[in-house]
């Protein structure tokens, strides 16, 4: 079987999975970015393809593709793959569902301390030999307690999920939102309760975002629903940079109406030192918090992730159906 590949060869070996598909299959490597007409040179007639979570695959390549039969993507997220044309030709998308969520729930409750605890400011203070001032300063000003922030999460998936259980033993009060509300005996497993968006919204200290990118969730943190949020709250993103207005944020941090964002993920990526979050960061330090994109992304996380998109591969070998299918199909 022949796959292609849209990422980093260095990255496959490393957490290359202990199962004979790997070594049987023929792997063309091609790096993000590179273009249809050369991934269809490279690899035209690949019955795989396997996508880095930011690397798009297009109508385009996979029309021109007469042997494909499955889209992996690395990831999580599948926003870059088209689906819909996929499932035109009756080719699977999958994606690697639930398999960072614990990593990413880590990442969010750094950020949430982070963003509490000063750690940026307090860092540069420190090393400037200025701690006893910034300390003398917090002592005044006053440092919150995570257990004594009202969290709302928006989306409950395997991520929320993980992220309310770990919040739930910090001793936060913790309220979700999503299409569909859970079962009570889900919402009492992770110590959460459901509330309306308006109200979430309006009532959170802490609004943290869980949910996948679509055409109904683009730009889902807009100028509308800052303003209904809480004075001085904060906006935790460790979803997709896509699920906030940057430009709303922005103008909501900048005028006070929110105390603060801690950002994984910003839109475009790769992010250039020229994004307005960036910029802002530096103008306002402390009061936003930005990762490169690394809650995912961890030594466990890639090794769970790769090890599903092969047994994938392998499933697709034998002739059965993957599993995590997206599209439909």
């Amino acid at each position: 079987m022949k796959v292609l590949i849209i990422g980093n060869p260095d990255r496959y070996e490393k957490f290359r999975p202990d199962l004979p598909v790997y070594d049987q299959c023929e792997k063309t490597f091609c790096p993000r970015g590179t273009s249809d007409p050369e991934l269809l040179d490279a690899a035209g007639d690949a019955q795989v393809i396997l996508a880095d979570a930011i690397s798009p695959v297009s109508a385009y390549v996979i029309d021109h593709m007469p042997n494909l039969k499955l889209i992996h993507s690395e990831g999580v997220a599948f926003d870059k793959l088209d689906i819909k044309a996929a499932a035109r030709r009756g080719i699977f998308v999958c994606n690697n569902k639930g398999r960072n969520a614990d990593a990413v729930a880590e990442q969010t409750l750094m950020l949430m301390l982070g963003l509490l605890r000063s750690v940026v400011t307090g860092h540069q203070a420190v090393c400037a030999g200025h701690q006893i001032q910034v300390k003398e300063r917090l002592m005044v000003q006053g440092i919150t307690d995570l257990e004594d922030c009202r969290v709302g999460l928006i989306g409950l998936g395997d991520i929320g999920k993980a992220t309310a259980k770990r919040l739930s033993a910090f001793g936060c009060q913790c309220h979700y939102y999503s299409p569909h509300r859970k079962s009570i005996p889900e919402e009492e497993e992770y110590g959460i309760s459901y509330l309306p968006l308006d109200e979430l919204l309006s009532c959170c200290d802490i609004i943290s975002l869980h949910m996948a990118v679509n055409e109904e969730t683009m730009h889902f943190i807009n100028r509308s629903r800052i303003a209904g949020m809480k004075d001085g709250a904060l906006l935790i993103n460790t979803g997709r940079g896509e699920l906030v207005d940057t430009e709303a944020l922005c103008q909501a941090i900048e005028s006070g109406k929110l105390g603060g964002a801690g950002l994984d993920t910003l839109f475009p990526e790769p992010v250039e030192a020229e994004n307005p979050l960036v910029l802002l960061a530096q103008k306002l330090p402390g009061r936003i918090l930005l990762s490169p994109h690394i809650g995912g992304i961890t030594t466990g996380s890639f090794r769970r992730m790769h090890l599903h998109m092969w047994e994938n591969v392998a499933r697709l070998s034998r002739g059965e159906k993957p599993d995590c299918i997206v599209n439909g199909l």
